[in-house]
């Protein structure tokens, strides 16, 4: 089986995989100084508990957007799983693909690996909409190259954002507004929802629209990322929904090293 770790800005998400088949995934909060003994207390009763064990784990990848973590995850691989943990994007696992920007080495691991699965996926131009602590969009043509993208602030962002620059505007959930599709609130809170989250589809529609014309090409848009389900439900500019897309492209990367 293979353990695919995907170190996100927000959070690290663990998840077991045999084949294609994802047996299971859990999610911690990201923070740089948590050692490997405490990744371990958690991660392997959590094992446990549906069934697996450490020894069932054969293959160990990552991929990190947070350099400061990836350190104490090496060490949870080799101590407790007994090996080395491949890092997406270094030998055995590079970039199965061509990166046509200004800045190759900048790419984020995460942008990489979502672009990589979805080319196996889908056929055709690709945009990529990931909701992480950014939300960015990727741009992917019919061959699998890379093409650039934007980098938006996540809507939790934004929100925590406004919330603390303001001192009398109350913290408030991320849902659609409960108003009947009015876009004009009545009070503070129904005026906040209706800017964070209509604001939020707004900007989505307007910048896949201008993406979509500039390609100038039909355009294939895949959403991933935990608010993906919640989006997609009020608007129509994603074609598809594939919230495991990063740990997919995990897997496909591991997929390919040979034995």
């Amino acid at each position: 089986m293979l353990l695919a770790i995907d170190v996100g800005n927000t959070n690290v998400v663990f998840a077991l995989i045999d084949g294609r088949a994802i047996l299971g995934r859990w999610r911690i909060a990201t923070d740089p100084r948590r050692t490997a003994d405490e990744y371990a207390v958690w991660l392997l009763q959590l094992l446990q508990f549906q069934g697996y064990s450490p020894a069932q784990v054969t293959r160990v990848i990552v991929s990190t957007v947070v350099p400061r973590a990836l350190h104490n995850i090496q060490v949870l691989s080799n101590k407790y799983f007994h090996h080395d943990a491949w890092i997406a994007g270094n030998a055995p696992v590079e970039w199965d693909m061509r990166i046509d920007i200004e800045q190759p080495r900048s790419l984020g691991a995460d942008r990489a690996v979502n672009a990589i699965a979805a080319h196996a996926r889908f056929a055709g131009d690709l945009v990529v909409v990931d909701f992480g602590t950014a939300t960015t969009f990727d741009v992917i043509d019919a061959d699998g190259t890379y093409k650039g993208g934007i980098i938006a602030p996540g809507i939790n962002l934004s929100l925590e954002a406004l919330v603390n620059a303001a001192a009398r505007l109350p913290r408030i959930a991320i849902e659609p507004p409960r108003n009947n599709g009015s876009v004009i609130g009545r009070n503070t809170e129904d005026a906040m929802h209706i800017g964070v989250f209509w604001g939020y589809v707004a900007m989505m529609e307007g910048l896949i629209a201008r993406m979509r014309t500039e390609i100038g090409r039909p355009v294939t848009v895949v959403a991933t990322g935990g608010l993906a389900v919640l989006f997609h439900d009020h608007t129509t500019i994603f074609d598809h929904v594939e919230t495991d897309l990063t740990i997919e492209g995990l897997a496909l990367l591991a997929e390919r090293v040979k034995d």
